[in-house]
């Protein structure tokens, strides 16, 4: 008993230890020039199949994020995804080979979250899709909504995390990137590594990389 307590407590401070490996990453001004025109990037529009494990340049992922789910409006701190209520429910989880970070869009930075490769948990049954070189998961936290009814919430939540898929979606047709919004996740073992609160449901993900040669 004495030896499992001793494992349970190096286990615990190891990963403590991991996440605090983890330092946040300051993201660039998002360069509003780029890309195709709107009907262009429509288009272009598709899900993609394939995925490299090239790392994502700075200023891709800095533009990436801003687009999904960004601040566009500061002086009233309103974002680029319309969510429901102005709830904000939806916060945007980064998947990267060297561990996991949350978006925050008003530092325009990534906070670390735990250390280590956790792409395979967002994947699920469709182990290829851990090869992309960042999968963003929008999870939504209901709690942030009015009322008691957390069905009904559930609902709004899952639209609202369609709209957040779309901006990626549409961002990476009209410059260059690939993607694919994905249902499929371990949502029991994202819960676990991510430490979510009861209020907090993994809905959708999506894979981004340059595109597969």
């Amino acid at each position: 008993m004495k030896r499992l307590l001793c494992l349970l407590i190096f286990i615990t401070i190891l990963s403590r230890l991991n996440a605090q490996e983890l330092k946040s990453i300051a993201l660039n001004t998002p360069d509003k020039t780029r890309g195709l025109p709107v009907m262009q990037a429509f288009e272009k529009r598709a899900s993609a199949t394939g995925f490299t494990s090239d790392k994502l340049k700075l200023q891709d992922l800095s533009d990436l994020l801003w687009a999904a789910d960004g601040i566009n409006r500061p002086e009233l701190k309103k974002r680029t995804a319309p969510s429901a209520m102005n709830a904000q429910d939806i916060d945007l989880y980064v998947f990267m080979e060297e561990g996991v970070y949350v978006y925050n869009a008003a530092t325009n930075s990534l906070d670390p979250v735990v250390a280590g490769d956790q792409r395979l948990a967002v994947a699920g049954r469709q182990a290829e899709f851990a090869k992309a070189s960042v999968i963003l998961l929008m999870v939504s936290d209901v709690s942030r909504f009015p009322g008691s009814d957390n069905a009904g919430k559930l609902s709004i939540a899952s639209m609202d995390a369609g709209i957040v898929s779309q901006n990626i979606s549409i961002f990476c047709a009209g410059t260059g990137l690939s993607t694919r919004p994905r249902a499929t996740m371990d949502q029991v073992k994202l819960k676990e590594i991510l430490k979510l609160k009861d209020s907090q449901f993994p809905l959708l993900n999506n894979p981004v990389s340059y595109p597969a040669k």
